[in-house]
């Protein structure tokens, strides 16, 4: 919790940056500020990116990873992590010991893992042999995991083609890891999407109608970042992920309707709304 009932709930990102605007580091602090939290920021690599998909990754060396983890962790503190795109297992190893390092201090921590593996361009975002590491160390340190139907077929092994499916693969990754799973179905085709939460209550649906548009660049970072930052205030996880969602509809209702791809959300939008 806040260190002080008047403070801003302190949000640390570790993933990477997107120079498009709409998903990554950009959507993470944009999304904290505007649910009215504090953002922190670990850069694990730079993208040359945009709506259309991405031209270039350049990776961040691990030790300057860990470096920027360690200097807002041992100033400024946080009350929740969230990561994304992190790279290969050196990187995933470095953030999994920080992450470590942070719960020792406070075992309470809430840990949002978004298994980020490939941008909605197609490009690989993740690479295969950090798959391990990524199962092995990373993610048992999570309080959430919110894969999308791509990722979690990638970590279970199973084929994902309905809801039933979603909600088997959900409980496998929970018992897996111990971590709750918030299983996300907007990869499934048709006009009435679930949302599936595995958590040590058992599985709970969250049904919703698909938005018409191309403008969904950074729903999964948005979603991840916005679900830390209200575990981060205190709120309960089944009331965090509602609120997530529907801060996420909004900002897709309200895009602003940039580029030529898929173009970003608008994160500015109330989250009241």
């Amino acid at each position: 919790m806040p260190q002080h009932p008047t403070a801003k709930a302190r949000v640390l990102s570790i993933a990477g940056s997107d120079s498009g605007g709409g998903a990554g580091i950009q959507a993470d602090i944009k999304t904290i500020t505007a649910l009215h939290g504090y953002a922190t920021t670990a850069i694990t690599a730079l993208t040359a990116q945009n709506t259309v998909g991405v031209q270039g990754i350049l990776p961040v060396p691990p030790d300057f990873i860990r470096s920027q983890i360690r200097s807002v962790l041992d100033d400024i503190g946080t009350d929740a992590i969230k990561t994304g795109m992190l790279g290969g297992s050196d990187e995933i190893a470095v953030v999994a010991e920080e992450i470590t390092r942070a719960k020792m201090a406070r075992p309470d921590l809430p840990i949002v893992i978004d298994p980020v593996m490939v941008a909605k361009g197609g490009a690989v975002l993740l690479k295969a042999e950090a798959l391990e590491a990524l199962r092995r160390l990373l993610l048992p340190q999570a309080s959430v995991i919110t894969p999308n139907l791509p990722e979690a077929e990638y970590l279970t092994g199973m084929v994902l083609a309905d809801v039933a499916d979603m909600r088997a693969a959900a409980r496998y990754l929970h018992e897996a890891t111990g971590a709750s799973v918030l299983l996300k179905g907007g990869h499934l085709p048709g006009d009435d999407l679930v949302d599936v939460l595995m958590d040590e209550h058992g599985l709970h649906d969250f049904p919703t109608t698909r938005l018409p548009g191309r403008h969904t660049h950074g729903t999964g970072c948005t979603l991840a970042s916005a679900l830390a930052t209200r575990l981060a205030q205190g709120i309960p996880l089944h009331d965090a992920v509602a609120q997530a969602r529907q801060y996420v509809r909004n900002a897709i209702i309200h895009a602003p309707g940039l580029g030529r791809g898929a173009g970003p959300l608008w994160h500015a939008v109330d989250p009241t709304a």
